[in-house]
């Protein structure tokens, strides 16, 4: 089997690598061969018996996905994308990688499908972004999309798109709606979301982290070991079960900011906690208040996708993953 994966590089990229190579398959089917592409060359996984490509590349481009779809791989996970903050910022990036790459991408497989029928899976990865306020009190996966920012609707046309396209036959496709992906390892990056993250790995690293909004904002998380589950469930899950509704929402936890900081306190003490600084940033807030609270995830977790139980276990995920991997380099 050829896997396919656009946005290698990027945290959740390296986490299905990892994934993918420990195990050396994905579900029943045996993985020989891994294309990783982003727009800086994805790292190689030191661990593969198989075939591996490594590419930099723009996929804004689409002589690019024509490339990458003449490789026929029969997995692609499309994890590409400019994240929230910096598409709002840059409208012009946000649409040029966000919406024409991912169109770019399913023409490119349209194309092949009518001249040879290639139909591949393809894995798309949403976002809950797609909802605006007003919001009931759970957000099923009917909810009508009304996104509040440039990057919401362009993962929305991206769903359009995924269900057109699947629907006429050029490829079995499946789009997950993730919850925001905390916590996320390595260092803070351009998306609103990422304060969620930095309140808790930074001071588990004994390091400073500020808090832009507050104490009482609500989200919907998942950890990135469950969030590289759903990737992997995504590409084995038969697909007559969602019928033309292929876009689900992710089971994740709903839980307050002060929630996730007296999780830290349990998981880290009161010294950890004591490293949070709050700072109101506008932009964040603004960007924050339109996002949705809670969600119903029955669909989901009816296919078998399987989300964390509490914040705490979100935190010692995270210790078993990356801290523990750290100390004992």
């Amino acid at each position: 089997m050829h896997v396919l994966i656009i946005g290698a590089a990027g945290m959740l990229g390296r986490k299905l690598t990892q994934t993918i190579c420990r195990s050396g398959q994905i579900g029943d089917s045996h993985v020989d061969r891994l294309s990783l592409i982003d727009v800086i060359e994805p790292p190689a996984p030191p661990a593969f018996n198989g075939k591996v490509s490594t590419v930099a590349t723009d996929i804004a481009d689409p002589l690019v996905m024509e490339r990458l779809v003449a490789t026929r791989p029969d997995i692609i996970f499309h994890l590409a994308a400019v994240v929230s903050a910096e598409a709002e910022l840059d409208f012009n990036k946000g649409y040029a990688v966000n919406l024409d790459g991912t169109r770019y991408l399913f023409e490119a497989i349209r194309n092949a499908h009518e001249r040879e029928g290639y139909k591949p899976r393809v894995i798309f990865t949403s976002s809950i972004a797609v909802f605006g306020a007003p919001f009931p009190a759970q957000i099923t996966d009917d909810f009508f999309l009304t996104p509040r920012t440039s990057y919401g609707t362009q993962k929305a046309i991206g769903e359009l798109l995924l269900a057109d396209y699947s629907r006429r036959g050029f490829f079995d496709g499946i789009g997950i709606r993730l919850p925001t992906v905390c916590i996320r390892p390595g260092k803070p990056n351009k998306a609103a979301s990422g304060f969620f993250s930095n309140i808790l790995r930074e001071p588990l690293a004994g390091l400073p982290a500020v808090l832009p909004v507050a104490d009482s904002v609500r989200h919907w998380h998942v950890s990135p070991r469950r969030a590289t589950g759903f990737l992997v469930h995504a590409a084995t899950l038969d697909l007559a079960k969602t019928g033309y509704r292929c876009v689900l929402n992710m089971p994740g936890l709903s839980a307050t900011v002060a929630e996730q900081i007296e999780a830290l306190r349990r998981q880290a003490g009161n010294a950890a906690v004591a490293l949070i600084r709050r700072e109101a940033d506008p932009l964040i807030e603004a960007i924050v208040s339109g996002w949705a609270e809670d969600f119903d995830a029955r669909r989901a977790i009816e296919l078998g996708f399987v989300a964390d139980e509490s914040f705490d276990e979100i935190i010692r995920h995270h210790i078993e993953d990356e801290l523990s991997e750290r100390q004992q380099l």
